[in-house]
């Protein structure tokens, strides 16, 4: 699990929304197999998803992140819940680039030129959904546009996944900061300051580990959250209203995949029983896969009305 903070300054300014994801993204890169510069864009995705996540208000309300582009990744998605799991992939897990002109992981020409999609589904009749134009298709970039542009919300927006030599995952996290409607200019311009000369995070993120080993995984984001924001003033220095965690879970089940094969239609279910007998289904997230049967497919298809 990874541990996710949610914190507001002393003159409630600004809120901010941090957390160290490194076993999460691990994880996911584990399941998918993924290139380095996947890994990127995958953890990228699934941090800024998660944090996204645990602002909605019901655990169980749900949000997509889908970035999608012409470049050889061709899609990431993921999927959070307001209780703190999130799951995603992404369409090329094989995708390998040179590194880019500053000599990092190139996420944005793997996406190339597209759309980012957000939808929200809050239990209303009709979801949210926002969707821009690709900004770089460096995930951070593009989702601090998606705030301003879709939901009206200035916010700074930091995801980092750090691969070390032997491809592991060495450092993962994100934080977004979100101004509320009384923030004071004094605020505003210490932070423009902070994020105009920040490191990137996930060298504060290893900076931190090292320095405190001992520390619980909800010590060390505390402790990353203290040095981000050191150099703050005082009346401008958040402090932690709530702690929370984002957790890598699938929910897939048989159950979930049987809905799926009723989706496909009487006419294709016949002609799939007929000629193959049996069908296997992957998800997408955690690629567990399904078995059906000539029996199980025939029970599903009588229930189809």
């Amino acid at each position: 699990m990874s541990k996710a903070l949610i914190a507001i300054d002393q003159s409630k300014s600004y809120r901010v929304y941090l957390t160290i994801t490194t076993d999460l993204v691990q994880k996911a890169s584990d399941i998918h197999e993924t290139t380095p510069v996947a890994t990127a864009g995958l953890g990228r995705t699934l941090t800024a998803a998660g944090l996204m996540g645990i602002m909605l208000k019901n655990e169980g309300d749900k949000l997509t992140v889908q970035f999608k582009g012409d470049g050889p990744a061709k899609q990431i998605l993921a999927t959070a819940y307001g209780n703190g799991n999130v799951k995603g992939y992404i369409a090329n897990p094989y995708v390998d680039l040179p590194l880019n002109e500053k000599g990092k992981l190139d996420v944005g020409g793997s996406l190339g030129i597209g759309e980012l999609t957000v939808i929200k589904d809050l239990g209303l009749r009709e979801p949210y959904v926002g969707t821009i134009a690709l900004v770089s298709g460096e995930i951070a970039d593009d989702l601090t546009a998606y705030f301003y542009i879709s939901e009206q919300q200035n916010s700074s927006v930091a995801l980092g996944v750090k691969i070390e030599r032997d491809l592991t995952v060495g450092a993962a996290g994100g934080m977004i900061i979100q101004m509320l409607p009384q923030a004071e200019e004094g605020a505003v311009d210490a932070l423009e300051q902070l994020i105009g000369s920040m490191e990137p995070l996930t060298t504060i993120i290893s900076r931190v580990a090292e320095h405190n080993r001992a520390l619980s995984d909800s010590g060390l984001v505390q402790a990353l959250m203290e040095e981000i924001f050191r150099e703050m003033p005082a009346e401008y220095k958040p402090r932690m209203l709530d702690e929370r965690e984002i957790n890598w879970n699938c929910d897939c089940s048989y159950e979930r995949l049987q809905q799926v094969l009723m989706t496909i239609g009487k006419q294709d279910l016949t002609e799939i029983i007929e000629e193959d007998g049996e069908a296997e289904l992957q998800c997408q997230f955690c690629l567990e896969k399904y078995h059906f049967d000539r029996e199980a497919l025939t029970e599903i298809l009588n229930r189809i009305n």
